[in-house]
C-alpha cells in the first residue's frame, strides 16, 4: 500500500489531485481546513482507495503543522504534495505583519516542516511534489507577498532536491500559471477565469510525472494556456 499526503485538498488543485491518484492501492491522507468541502473530497474517493483520512489542521502556525504530523502517524510516505497555499493580493505598503506572517507559514513554513519530518523515512522511488506558481519566476505587481513565498520555496526546494538525489527520492515543481479556482473570488478585479487552465490540467501534469520510471524525474514542469500568462 502507498500512502500519499496532500494538503490543500479540500478543493481546487488539491481536490483533482486526489481524485487523480486515488487508486485500489494508495492511502490518501487528505488535510484542508473546510471540513464540509473536504468530507466532500473524501467522500467522491474513498471508493477508489484502500482507506482515506481526514487532517483537518491550520497550516499557518507550526503547531498545526504538528498536529498533522502526529495524525499522519510514523508509517513512511511514498508521496508528499505541498499544495496548500494563501494569496494575499494589494500593493506591498498594505500588507499587515499578521497577512506577512500567514503567508509565511503557510506557503513556506509548513513545506519546510512536512519535508523535513517525512523526507528522511520515504523509500527511494518516493516523490515529493511542490506545486509553486509561475510567481516562483517572476514578481507581479501587488502580488509581492505570494511572489516571494514562492521564490523562498524555490530555493528551497532546489537545494534540497539534492540532498534527496543520492537517495533517489524525486523533487518535482509545478509551475502553473493562473488556474480556475476559487481563490479568485476572493481577490479584486476582473480575471478571464475562462482563458484559465483548469486545475485537472495540473493533476495530470502531476499524474504523468508520478509515472515515470523511478530513475527518471521531471524536475520542473511549467502549465500555462495558450492565451498567456493570464
Amino acid at each position: 500500500m502507498k500512502r500519499y499526503l496532500i494538503t490543500g485538498a479540500s478543493r481546487g488543485i488539491g481536490r483533482a489531485i486526489a481524485e487523480k491518484l486515488a487508486g485500489p492501492d494508495v492511502e490518501l491522507l487528505l488535510h484542508g481546513r473546510d471540513t464540509v468541502a473536504l468530507a466532500e473530497v473524501c467522500k467522491a474517493v474513498k471508493h477508489r482507495c484502500v482507506h482515506v483520512v481526514r487532517l483537518i489542521h491550520d497550516l499557518a502556525m507550526p503547531p498545526g503543522v504538528s498536529d498533522l504530523i502526529d495524525q499522519v502517524g510514523k508509517k513512511p510516505l511514498d508521496l508528499l504534495v505541498n499544495n496548500a497555499g494563501i494569496a494575499i493580493v494589494k500593493p506591498f505598503c498594505e500588507i499587515t505583519p499578521v497577512e506577512w506572517d500567514q503567508t509565511i507559514g503557510v506557503n513556506i513554513t509548513a513545506p519546510f516542516m512536512l519535508m523535513q519530518h517525512f523526507a528522511p523515512e520515504m523509500p527511494p522511488g518516493s516523490s515529493i511534489v511542490n506545486i509553486l506558481s509561475i510567481a516562483a519566476k517572476t514578481g507581479f505587481p501587488n502580488w509581492s507577498a505570494y511572489c516571494m513565498s514562492k521564490f523562498a520555496l524555490e530555493g528551497f526546494s532546489q537545494c534540497v532536491r539534492e540532498e534527496l538525489r543520492d537517495r533517489k527520492i524525486r523533487m518535482i515543481n509545478i509551475y502553473p500559471t493562473a488556474t480556475d479556482t476559487n481563490i479568485w473570488t476572493h481577490i479584486e478585479g476582473e480575471w478571464p477565469r475562462h482563458k484559465m487552465i483548469s486545475p485537472e490540467d495540473i493533476a495530470s501534469a502531476v499524474a504523468y510525472a508520478l509515472s515515470r520510471p523511478v530513475d527518471v524525474t521531471l524536475e520542473s514542469i511549467s502549465i500555462s494556456s495558450l492565451a498567456g500568462n493570464l
